[in-house]
């Protein structure tokens, strides 16, 4: 009796054997496509075939369709900032949403920041030579794109957007004369210089108060509450000083927004090749941290401020040419944040908002986009404080 047993279990495994190595290619490629991105790697230890199939291209094709991926954040610390030699060593570690584990990343080609990144790619550039390079963190394939054509004024913003092909855009010169260059993946070239023209703006009893205060984006100065001249420039990590993002319209339209230097946003429709400055949430010379994110296709902005004796962190959108509330961390949470001067760095993916401060480290999920906040404690970070970080989904292209 014990031998027909072992005989039927051990013919049971046989024809499981059997199952997994008949089934057809293009069905095993679409399965492994679906686990977690962090194991894609170790597919090549399983067995010749498993290898063979994480090395096709039709493989990578049916990562590619995989909508449902949680994001990962590259994460940078401030020492990896201020000191580039030792960044270099140190490979970058990220941030698994999904799987709520850290994994290192490739991909980071020396001497570099990150400024955007768009679907599975990173855009880094030199700060020395302003040259430009796209990677992928989950692969370490990366690639040193050409040198963009000149253009009058400073960078103001850097933008990237879709996946393939992507685009990246320099939007240079200040507020009113701005222009923008794109660059296409599929031409692997910059397209020529073009000015941005402004969009007119609607006149309002707040458009004309900014007018009168603050209205352009020069610098103006203020009395803090304890007595201390402020200036309104905005003071940012080299991460983020020329961040930006992108939200794209079903019809291919895509509209970059970014923070000017005096801390107003700024909406470019990269289309229509048209720019407007919206009006400012909080007049100029309050105290308070603000930066963008784009969630779902839209875009919103995180302002955290201080007043009666309390902190608030609240998430806005822009809509029918108001600023209007659309989710706000609980007071019990966000009065930690009285007296810290912080300043918050922000990214978005699907109905997640990241918000990254000096003292601590909360996933905030807004239901459906715009309804309730729900505040999760991420895991505790590793021994370095992890200040700055770029969003990008996992895929092998």
């Amino acid at each position: 009796m014990a031998a027909i047993v072992a005989k039927c279990g051990g013919g049971s495994k046989k024809r499981k054997c059997e199952g997994l190595g008949e089934m057809h290619d293009d069905v095993l490629e679409r399965v492994l496509a679906r686990l977690p991105p962090a194991s894609y790697f170790r597919l090549r230890g399983v067995c010749r075939r498993w290898s063979d199939a994480a090395s096709s291209p039709t493989f990578l094709a049916a990562c590619g369709r995989v909508n449902s991926r949680d994001p990962w954040f590259l994460m940078l610390s401030e020492g990896q900032e201020q000191e580039q030699e030792r960044c270099r060593r140190r490979p970058a570690v990220a941030f698994d949403a999904g799987e709520g584990a850290w994994a290192r990343c490739g991909g980071v080609p020396g001497h570099v920041m990150p400024v955007a990144a768009s679907g599975g790619r990173v855009l880094y550039r030199a700060a020395d030579t302003g040259a430009l390079t796209v990677a992928n963190p989950l692969t370490g394939v990366s690639r040193v794109l050409p040198a963009p054509p000149a253009a009058p004024g400073a960078l103001h913003a850097v933008a990237m957007y879709g996946s393939s092909p992507y685009r990246v855009v320099l939007i240079t010169g200040e507020l009113p004369d701005l222009s923008m260059t794109v660059f296409d993946s599929s031409k692997n070239a910059w397209e020529d210089a073009v000015a941005l023209s402004r969009k007119p703006e609607a006149s309002s009893p707040e458009r004309e108060a900014e007018a009168g205060v603050g209205g352009g984006d020069e610098t103006v100065y203020f009395l803090s509450k304890s007595g201390d001249v402020m200036a309104t420039n905005m003071q940012r990590s080299a991460s983020r000083q020329y961040s930006s993002v992108v939200t794209c319209g079903d019809g291919g339209d895509a509209v970059a927004y970014f923070l000017s230097h005096s801390g107003a946003v700024v909406a470019c429709d990269l289309s229509r090749r048209v720019f407007t400055e919206l009006p400012r949430i909080l007049p100029v010379y309050f105290e308070y941290s603000i930066d963008v994110v784009a969630c779902g296709g839209r875009a919103y902005v995180v302002v955290l401020s201080e007043l009666l004796g309390t902190a608030s962190l609240r998430l806005w959108e822009f809509a029918g040419g108001a600023w209007r509330q659309v989710a706000a961390m609980p007071p019990s949470m966000s009065h930690a944040f009285h007296g810290k001067k912080a300043d918050v760095n922000c990214v978005g993916h699907g109905d997640r908002v990241m918000v990254c401060e000096a003292i601590g480290r909360l996933l905030v999920r807004a239901k459906n986009g715009v309804q309730g906040v729900i505040v999760k404690a991420l895991s505790k970070w590793k021994q370095e404080e992890h200040i700055h970080y770029h969003q990008f989904t996992t895929n092998l292209e």
